[in-house]
């Protein structure tokens, strides 16, 4: 790498901190600045991580000239205000998932990237790991024939900790299961794909009148049915299943937290006993996103190569997120209806 290259820090939350020990572990960048807006908390988490420079303005973190990536660790509703502010101010963007929670913000976010020509990142960092280049190439292969159904769940008792702004279980956890179904799905059908569907759901509200827990039915175009499910107020479970005409392929570890190791799924053909694939790596999905961004910016390109998600991946995972959460709130308004 030409340069050291210097990160500055949106946010100051738990998350903000899984980010820097990934930093720290690459090896190859460092941590220049961060910015919060509870001066405590602030203080606390420089001395923690020893970052020299501290900001309460956001936007003065920003147009530092010496920060080169800007890193949005902000609630899901504050992102694109960043995004487009960091973009503006020709800086490298890594924007934490999901990219908003509307599709006016997610659009705007985008255009202000494509325009200023900045390098931009949407972190679904697991996206990054070797684990998901392994179920790539293992999909490539055409063991477990062609697609033609998946299933993906993640639930997780976070829902004390989320901001009622950024709306609940979707764009907080849905977005996983979804972003590796269009993954799946772009790789065997196409890139087209990813706006082909119908979708249905049914919801749940949590105590912030947020959508707690949902439901969605998928269907494709080409005829491939997708079952995902999530919820924010219960439990630690997360699944991925895709059902080919051959066979299928099941995650037996979490897919969407890979580590340097324990990472494994299981490749069955039908009515036969399952192969055990296990991936080992250097680190966890966070370390190989550091990665895979500073590997761009060497290279001065403006994104990275699937499986990570590209600026019309992002798009379309937001759309599909979006479309989910308005079916979801819609059928939570139709059953009050109904009981009513």
């Amino acid at each position: 790498m030409s340069k050291m290259i210097n990160w500055g820090i949106l946010g100051t939350s738990f998350i903000s901190g899984v980010m820097v020990d990934a930093i720290k572990a690459q090896g190859q960048s460092q941590i220049y600045a961060v910015a919060g807006r509870n001066t405590t908390t602030l203080a606390e988490f420089a001395t923690q991580y020893n970052i020299a420079h501290q900001f309460t303005d956001f936007d003065a973190l920003i147009n530092d000239p010496l920060v080169d990536v800007i890193y949005i660790a902000l609630p899901n509703h504050l992102h694109h205000e960043y995004v487009i502010k960091a973009a503006n101010a020709g800086k490298a963007i890594l924007c934490e998932k999901s990219l908003s929670v509307d599709m006016p913000s997610t659009i705007a976010s985008l255009d202000a990237v494509k325009q200023n020509q900045v390098f931009f990142l949407e972190g679904l960092m697991y996206l990054a790991h070797p684990f998901m280049q392994q179920l790539s190439q293992t999909l490539a292969s055409g063991v477990i024939g062609d697609v033609k159904s998946i299933r993906g769940q993640y639930c997780a008792a976070i829902s004390q900790f989320v901001n009622p702004a950024s709306l609940g279980a979707l764009f907080n956890l849905g977005c996983y299961p979804a972003s590796l179904m269009q993954l799946v799905m772009q790789q065997q059908f196409g890139n087209s794909v990813s706006q082909q569907y119908q979708l249905q759901a049914t919801g749940r509200r949590g105590q912030d009148g947020n959508i707690c827990e949902s439901t969605a039915i998928v269907t494709y175009a080409n005829g491939v049915q997708c079952h995902l499910h999530t919820a924010e107020d219960y439990g630690l479970h997360a699944g991925f299943t895709i059902l080919g005409s051959l066979g299928s392929i099941e995650f037996t570890s979490n897919p969407w937290l890979p580590e340097a190791q324990g990472n494994h799924f299981s490749v069955r053909l039908y009515e036969q006993d399952a192969d055990i694939v296990n991936v080992e790596a250097k680190g966890n999905g966070f370390y190989y996103q550091v990665e895979a961004v500073l590997a761009a910016l060497d290279s001065k390109q403006h994104t990275v190569a699937r499986p990570l998600a590209q600026l019309q991946d992002s798009h379309d995972i937001m759309s599909m997120l979006t479309t989910w959460h308005q079916a979801a709130l819609k059928s939570c308004t139709e059953n009050l209806t109904i009981k009513g």
